[in-house]
């Protein structure tokens, strides 16, 4: 039994007074109508409609159970009605993930304009390094930067590219000296990102495709990129840090490019949902707006000459 259907031709028979009207209105024979009550009746194990061959009324049951019927089909005409805005325009609650750094940096000071062009959608936004798993936890949208997408049945729009480079305080370098070969890395302090997909190696290509493996000792690790960032700046020691972190402390000094004809690689930044069967509007306009938001040059991309 088609429950629901057998409700809505329940109340479509009350409100045209006939069984002939209610299945005119609803495209059904009058047999399939009868049939669709009769159901329900057996279902609830009550009858709901008196019948004579001139008349239908409401039984004391029908009386009753008419009113909730009305309200079950209301709410459903509501709930079509409010699926169908979604739409139209975006609105809702946007559970969106990123990573801590880069979300600070280069997400939230923007997101204002998206909410500007989209007024009815609340962003809910967790910044965390970590992977996460949209479906299980929930999100509609999540930034992930790495250097080769795993497969999955994610739909992944690569919005962006990022370099990873050797940096280090001027200070440090007085200090200790310029690195003159990624081996000479093995005799510096070195600081460790705890969620790098290598760990303690860092593979790092010059520009012809040489490829150094250097196993690096630690002295601090940390599972924030900006941490790190900080500990290189007060003169802690070399950092291999993605530029959309160093490149503004490059820029200003504060940093100095190490070994600047060698690169730890390029890291795609992909924008993931669940899937694009039934995409609701406020994740593809997320997803679009931020695609544009990084062309056609993302704003870490800092114009400045190497060290």
């Amino acid at each position: 039994m088609d429950r629901l259907r057998a409700i809505e031709v329940f109340v479509a028979i009350v409100d045209h007074g006939s069984f002939a009207a209610a299945a005119e209105a609803l495209d059904l024979s009058r047999n399939m109508a009868s049939r669709h009550l009769a159901d329900l009746e057996a279902y609830l194990g009550a009858r709901l409609l008196n019948r004579t061959t001139r008349s239908l009324s409401l039984t004391s049951t029908g009386a009753a159970y008419i009113e909730r019927a009305r309200e079950i089909l209301a709410r459903l005409d509501e709930a079509d009605r409010i699926a169908g805005l979604q739409t139209l325009t975006p609105q809702g609650r946007l559970a969106l993930s990123a990573p801590m750094s880069f979300g600070v940096r280069h997400v939230s000071p923007y997101l204002g304009q998206y909410m500007s062009g989209n007024p009815d959608v609340t962003v809910d936004m967790s910044l965390n390094d970590r992977t996460v798993d949209l479906i299980e936890e929930g999100f509609d949208v999540a930034i992930r930067i790495t250097g080769r997408m795993a497969d999955s049945d994610l739909i992944a729009r690569r919005i962006a590219d990022a370099e990873v480079i050797l940096c280090a305080s001027p200070d440090y370098i007085a200090r200790h000296g310029i690195p003159e070969t990624p081996r000479c890395l093995i005799d510096h302090l070195c600081l460790g990102y705890t969620f790098g997909h290598e760990g303690n190696v860092w593979s790092l290509r010059d520009g012809k495709g040489a490829l150094e493996q250097v196993r690096i000792s630690p002295a601090v690790s940390a599972n924030s990129g900006d941490a790190i960032e900080e500990i290189a700046i007060a003169g802690g020691g070399v950092a291999l840090q993605p530029d959309f972190i160093a490149n503004r402390d490059i820029a200003s000094g504060k940093l100095m490019r190490v070994l600047p004809g060698w690169s730890g690689g390029v890291l795609g930044i992909h924008a993931l949902c669940a899937s694009r069967l039934y995409e609701p509007l406020k994740v593809r306009s997320f997803m679009d707006w931020i695609a544009e938001l990084y062309r056609p040059k993302p704003p870490w991309a800092v114009d400045f000459e190497p060290n």
